[in-house]
């Protein structure tokens, strides 16, 4: 889960966003991923649900929950942005395009949790991204809205929709800007997101695409050939 996501720190979603940073989160290396999972020491669960893809917001949330590495890669798609700033912030940005800085890669370690439902809502998720500071909660209330409170009305930050192939579809306004992001399994351990930010004047802002690969533990090592428990007594 990525709401209300920044670029080079994550914040919680009902905190402001400050318009000159870049949004989003992701880009998966997808040749690392064949497996679409990472093993970690520790007993095995079963980590995929009953029906897959999910098609309910509450087996949606529950995917969800579980540790996560991800890769990301933000992109600026709109040039002109720095050019307002006048001809120096244009020559700037001309000669960071040539050092390919227009875009960026980076990877975090994500655990999520689920949130129990309170009232009339769906619960939620608690994201905790490992070396930075604050917990990220989003509550999906059941008239459509999810905001960083349980209850609807309060601390709303956004509209969620989730479409029939398995798709969860989020929309922030903030402002003169709009961000919209998807999110989607591939696999039970693969998770797929994508973020678009939308200016006032119709042209996108900046992207971001995310892969994000769950953590499951090692089976066990079976016991050895010959070694069984000991007879009782």
């Amino acid at each position: 889960m990525g709401l209300g996501r920044e670029p080079n720190r994550w914040i919680p979603i009902s905190a402001p966003r400050p318009a000159t940073e870049t949004i989003g989160v992701c880009h998966a290396n997808t040749a690392a991923l064949t497996d679409a999972s990472v093993t970690t020491t520790g007993a095995p669960e079963n980590t995929a649900p009953a029906t897959f893809p999910p098609t309910d917001i509450d087996a949606f949330l529950s995917c969800c929950a579980g540790e996560w590495l991800s890769l990301r890669s933000r992109f600026n798609l709109d040039p002109g942005a720095a050019a307002s700033k006048g001809a120096e912030a244009s020559e700037a940005a001309m000669e960071s395009a040539d050092d390919n800085s227009w875009h960026a890669s980076e990877r975090a370690e994500l655990k999520v949790t689920r949130l129990a439902a309170l009232g009339g809502g769906h619960g939620g998720l608690a994201m905790d991204v490992k070396d930075l500071a604050g917990i990220q909660r989003a509550y999906f209330h059941a008239d459509g809205s999810f905001g960083s409170e349980p209850d609807a009305g309060q601390g709303e930050t956004g509209t969620w929709s989730l479409g029939p192939d398995g798709c969860l579809d989020l929309v922030i306004n903030q402002g003169e800007r709009q961000l919209r992001e998807r999110i989607w399994f591939t696999k039970p351990n693969l998770r797929l997101r994508s973020t678009v930010e939308q200016l006032a004047s119709g042209s996108p802002g900046r992207a971001s695409f995310s892969s994000e690969i769950r953590r499951v533990p090692r089976p066990a090592e079976p016991a050895a050939r010959g070694q069984g428990l000991a007879p009782a007594p």
